[in-house]
């Protein structure tokens, strides 16, 4: 039985909500380099303020921190990599009741977009 999982009010949201291993579960590039490291990530590790990507042959680390915007108050992850900076809009994050398992999905202004989950 799969776990039921639940809507998390992005107003409302704890960083501590996105730290943790994610995995790349799908993603659509559009106009994003498919080359870079995001584009080819396969997982995600966030730590409190340090990310780390993991990609076939390619790990980079940078630091990450989620910024609001001041009219909607909507969540943004800014991403500060060795490689790139970028920004992506937190569009959904739905976890268990537990915490542990989640599914966060982001926009980039690449208009790249990632579904990641963990585990």
């Amino acid at each position: 039985m799969s776990e039921q999982l639940f809507d998390v009010n992005l107003q409302q949201l704890p960083d501590d909500f996105l730290t943790g291993n994610w995995r790349v579960a799908d993603r659509v590039l559009n106009r994003t380099d498919p080359g870079s490291a995001l584009a080819q990530a396969e997982r995600f590790q966030l730590n409190p303020g340090r990310v780390q990507i993991e990609a076939p042959g390619l790990q980079d680390v940078g630091r990450w921190l989620v910024q609001r915007d001041t009219l909607l108050n909507r969540p943004y992850i800014e991403l500060n990599m060795g490689q790139e900076q970028t920004r992506a809009l937190i569009t959904r994050l739905r976890r268990s009741r537990d915490g542990s398992v989640s599914q966060l999905n982001l926009y980039f202004q690449s208009g790249m977009e990632m579904h990641l989950t963990r585990p």
